[in-house]
């Protein structure tokens, strides 16, 4: 029995490991799936920031109101659209500013403010990596370590409850 937990320890200790050493991989793959999402927006807004440049004095928020303001409904629809592009192009540049850190910060940005959609997107084509830059390899040792000391902690209250039990059980057949 203590072989097989011995074994079993050092197993889930360095999947752990390994399993958290893909995960800047991803985050790496998640950050150019947005940036190339965020060069997408911009390029589709490039054509409306040239007219808002010779027309309403550079100012894209200027052309946007004046295509709000259009009594015809598919200008002013347009100028819906163009608003969300430009909202989408904004909360881009955001998540990508968030993710200008390091991996420990990434990943806890990741955890609390993930795009769902792009999440998926990433993990759908997501191809493991494994990290060996500093940052990668010492985010995958303490995480790793981290998993690795909960699964003990585990094994032993569960080895306690047994104890526990089993003597109940056996001061009454006793």
């Amino acid at each position: 029995m203590w072989l097989l937990r011995g074994l079993l320890d050092r197993l889930v200790l360095l999947a752990s490991v390994l399993c958290a050493g893909c995960i800047p991989g991803f985050i790496i793959q998640y950050r150019q799936r947005l940036n190339g999402r965020l060069d997408q927006v911009l390029l589709d807004l490039a054509p409306f920031q040239a007219i808002a440049d010779s027309e309403h004095h550079a100012s894209l928020q200027e052309l946007v109101q004046y295509h709000l303001q259009s009594t015809d409904p598919t200008f002013h629809h347009e100028g819906e659209a163009l608003q969300s592009m430009m909202r989408a192009a904004d909360q881009l540049r955001a998540m990508a500013q968030a993710l200008n850190v390091d991996v420990a910060h990434q990943f806890a940005y990741l955890l609390t403010h993930a795009d769902r959609g792009l999440l998926h997107a990433t993990w759908t084509d997501y191809r493991p990596a494994f990290a060996l830059d500093a940052d990668g390899v010492i985010f995958a040792l303490i995480v790793g370590v981290g998993v690795w000391s909960v699964f003990m902690l585990l094994l032993l209250a569960f080895g306690w409850l047994l104890r526990t039990l089993w003597g109940e059980r056996w001061e009454r057949t006793g």
